[in-house]
């Protein structure tokens, strides 16, 4: 799926996976944050995601006035599960608005598991 931008000079296509990327990296540098994930179907498990695959811990749902942005994510032991959420919500809408331009009209933060960061 992609995000079409029209303006006086021509066309830019975003694809959503490149919003997923940057919605990811922008996660990731969040203090309290031990990783991304995605909840397996079979197992139940929350298992990490490293690296270029950070974008699978990530939904992009396109709207006609924006995009809504879903991270799954692990949180750290010990932080306050509210304050390291809003601070992913902010950085993640604040990243995806400025790189691409694009409206993000909600982020929404599911926590899959709490861990001790190593």
């Amino acid at each position: 799926m992609s995000i079409k931008i029209q303006n006086e000079l021509g066309d830019v296509i975003i694809d959503a996976d490149v919003v997923s990327t940057i919605a990811g990296l922008a996660a990731m540098e969040c203090y309290g944050l031990v990783g991304m994930t995605y909840k397996s179907a079979r197992s139940g498990l929350a298992k990490i995601l490293k690296g270029e695959h950070l974008s699978k811990g990530v939904e992009v749902t396109v709207e006609e006035t924006g995009v809504i942005v879903t991270l799954y994510v692990i949180i750290q032991f010990g932080t306050k599960i509210s304050v390291v959420a809003e601070n992913i919500i902010e950085k993640v809408k604040y990243n995806v608005e400025n790189l691409t331009g694009l409206n993000v009209l909600e982020v929404n933060l599911n926590i899959e598991g709490v861990r001790v960061q190593e």
